[in-house]
């Protein structure tokens, strides 16, 4: 899966955004790192947003909204 695909997964969120969240040490490590951009198993990345999404819902009170942004952003914070 590459950056693009991993945009799409989290609803549109921008090129930068994925950038940040890429290089964060929690994000699973590239497989490839080819001319066009690194690569993921989507597993992993799969993986690493279904547990930020679930560790959210654990921190947000029931009933608070997620985030100011669009939706699909909250795990984009």
């Amino acid at each position: 899966m590459g950056a693009h695909e991993i945009r799409m997964l989290l609803g549109g969120i921008t090129r930068q955004r994925v950038y940040q969240l890429t290089c964060r040490p929690d994000f699973p490590a590239p497989v490839a790192d080819l001319s066009q951009g690194k690569v993921w198993r989507a597993a992993d990345v799969e993986r690493w947003v279904a547990n930020r999404r679930r560790l959210r819902k654990q921190v947000i009170p029931p009933g608070a909204p997620e985030t100011g942004g669009p939706p699909g952003t909250a795990i984009a914070d």
